[in-house]
């Protein structure tokens, strides 16, 4: 009857055994070795003459501006 009354507890707990048992069995992947850049390599920017830039000036808002929005 115990079993009856507490099958949530037993479920929960058998389904985190079952995953720590997966992660436990689980392979862990070769570590895979990347190719030698070169030292002087330096990344070339990106310049597109189509990209939109936009600019946004205002002015701050003051603590009294700021408790006014609220």
């Amino acid at each position: 009857m115990k079993v009856r009354k507490n099958l949530e507890a037993v479920f929960l707990a058998a389904s985190v055994m079952a995953g720590f048992a997966a992660y436990a069995i689980a392979e862990v992947p070769a570590a895979r070795i990347a190719a030698p850049v070169a030292v002087n390599a330096v990344a070339a920017p990106v310049v597109d003459e189509n990209m939109a830039v936009v600019t946004v000036t205002h002015k701050r808002l003051t603590a009294a501006e700021k408790l006014a929005l609220n």
